[in-house]
């Protein structure tokens, strides 16, 4: 049997992940400060008898030194995230995601654990060659602006996590996700789909920020469980940093909008609104974020499953029963 530590173990892909061991039989103990992630994600495990919840931080050394000296393997996919957090709250942000990493990978180093560290397709910037490779160089945007506050943070949790393989021969394998979609996923931080399908049931604005023309490839959550599993059981991609998305699925912002319209039936319209009016000024985006899949399919053959219909169909089912009575024609 094997003994699973996941950071951030009550978050989105967290408690699926969680979700995915424990139905293989295996022990599976999340770490969570409930800032992001929520109890109820996990509420279902509670009775298996392979799951705990603990409640506390990656922040907390000692908390993280006691989880990180029973356990097999570690997956650390404690963050602050969604574009609201890191532009409103930067220094938690930035504390989080470069204090927690460093705590986590030295618990790491301090008794061998095999780890996965969670980064992000942000790490890319505004570059603008596509599809986006691990090898490629990163055009970040300026310190002044916020926004781009966590992609340097991430940066930054991947150059110490390929340091600690280097030197202290650490087994790290990093992965950089791309949009990751699916029940459970909040829209409370800014996440796109969520949004938008609360929106659409409830038959309110769908409100859209910029033109609308700015695209992104979405994977769906199971996919990426299933990929990060079988990344920690393949040797080949210790010391590697490794993309990990579906670059079959692009779509524009305003067309994913049209098609969460058609699939709810919703009377709900289109709304712009300017970045200037919703974010702070000078406030950047990234207008395409296509992965390069070449390592990973190199890796494990890795091919995401879950179309983009599909995913939405199973939010607006999970969105549908999480808002009762408050959806209704």
């Amino acid at each position: 049997m094997t003994k699973v530590f996941i950071t951030g173990g009550a978050g989105f892909i967290g408690s699926h992940l969680a979700d995915a061991y424990v139905k293989q039989g295996q022990e599976v103990v999340a770490l969570d400060d409930l800032s992001t992630g929520r109890e109820e994600n996990v509420a279902q495990l509670s009775a298996t008898g392979k799951f705990r919840l603990v409640k506390g931080s990656v922040l907390d050394p000692q908390k993280v030194d006691e989880l990180m000296r029973a356990c097999d393997i570690c997956y650390h996919l404690a963050a602050a995230v969604g574009v609201y957090t890191i532009v409103e709250k930067p220094l938690n942000s930035l504390l989080t995601n470069l204090k927690g990493t460093e705590v986590v990978l030295e618990a790491a180093a301090r008794y061998g654990k095999k780890i996965l560290i969670a980064s992000t397709s942000e790490v890319y910037g505004k570059s603008n060659k596509f599809p986006f490779s691990e090898t490629d160089d990163a055009v970040m945007g300026a310190t002044d602006k916020s926004r781009w506050s966590y992609a340097y943070a991430k940066a930054v949790d991947e150059f110490m996590a390929l340091a600690y393989y280097q030197e202290k021969k650490l087994p790290v394998i990093v992965v950089r996700f791309f949009n990751t979609v699916g029940p459970r996923q909040t829209g409370r931080y800014g996440m796109v789909i969520p949004n938008f399908v609360r929106q659409a049931l409830l038959n309110e604005d769908i409100t859209i920020f910029g033109d609308g023309h700015q695209s992104r490839c979405f994977i769906y959550v199971g996919d990426v469980v299933e990929a990060v599993m079988r990344l920690m059981d393949t040797p080949a991609a210790v010391g590697q940093v490794i993309n990990v998305g579906n670059n079959s699925l692009e779509i524009s912002i305003e067309d994913l909008a049209r098609q969460i319209l058609k699939l709810t039936g919703s009377r709900s319209q289109l709304t712009y609104i300017p970045y200037a009016q919703a974010y702070p000024l000078g406030f950047e985006d990234m207008e395409r974020r296509i992965p390069d899949l070449f390592k990973i399919k190199a890796l494990i053959n890795f091919q995401p499953k879950v179309q983009l219909t599909e995913i939405l169909q199973m939010v607006i089912e999970h969105k549908k029963t999480k808002l009762g009575d408050l959806y209704k024609y």
